[in-house]
């Protein structure tokens, strides 16, 4: 059975740092996109960033440049490092994985999520 399970979360000042981790389970997926969604408070759940099998990485606008994805594919983890914090980055974030290794996305699995509050 998938599993994806967040951590890594919390409260930091405004132009503080965050990394966020995510460990997947249940099957192999090196070969497949893995990437991060966020829903903020009375807003809809939107994309972040995505990393495919080959290290290609795509982001939204609004955090191009200040965050950045990874992975280990071998640990079946993907990792978001969030620099430069704003109180607009404050949202529950949600790794996900698509449903197979021939699309990027949509999301078809992601976990629990984990609380990122910035705020003086």
């Amino acid at each position: 059975q998938v599993q994806l399970v967040e951590s890594g979360g919390g409260m930091v000042q405004p132009g503080g740092s965050l990394r966020l981790s995510c460990v997947a389970s249940g099957t192999d997926f090196s070969k497949y996109t893995m990437g991060w969604l966020r829903q903020a408070p009375g807003k809809e759940r939107d994309f972040v960033a995505r990393i495919n099998w080959s290290t290609n990485t795509y982001y939204a606008d609004s955090v191009k440049g200040r965050f950045t994805i990874s992975r280990d594919s071998a640990k079946n983890t993907v990792y978001l490092q969030m620099n430069s914090l704003k109180p607009e980055d404050t949202a529950v974030y949600y790794c996900y994985a698509p449903g197979s290794i021939y699309s990027d996305y949509p999301p078809r699995y992601w976990g629990q999520g984990t609380q990122v509050i910035v705020s003086s």
